[in-house]
């Protein structure tokens, strides 16, 4: 049996923002956008240029006040995105050049190198170091 996890659902205000945040300061690759109904689009995006490696993230605009709460808290303010590069030192400056939130890092760890950004929506990533 294979299984695997191949999308996280990330709840946004709005559809064409998020797509134009996460394909600039993230790098991501829109991978599908159809339109659904008048208010609602499946839209997933990757991180490795739509390649079957790694998780998917669907953008999900959120429906009425309850989820619009959510938006950027989804995990109660832990950290629950992790982002692995093999360009760490290229992707830290990217997120520099284009002004997105250092919390804190970067710094080393058993596990290798690491930063913890907020994006956004205020939703925490922590971006890791693929290379020793």
């Amino acid at each position: 049996m294979n299984t695997y996890i191949g999308q996280i659902a990330l709840l946004v205000r709005d559809y064409d923002e998020a797509i134009a945040y996460y394909s600039t300061a993230l790098g991501f690759c829109l991978i599908e956008d159809t339109v659904l109904s008048d208010t609602k689009r499946w839209v997933v995006m990757s991180s490795s240029n739509g390649a079957e490696k790694g998780c998917r993230v669907l953008l999900a605009k959120a429906s009425g006040s309850v989820q619009e709460e959510f938006i950027g808290n989804q995990s109660g303010g832990r950290v629950f995105l992790f982002l692995y590069t093999d360009s760490f030192e290229d992707f830290h400056r990217n997120l520099l050049n284009h002004e997105v939130e250092v919390v804190n890092g970067p710094r080393d760890e058993a596990y290798g190198r690491v930063l913890v950004f907020r994006d956004m929506y205020g939703n925490l990533w922590d971006l890791i170091s693929t290379m020793p």
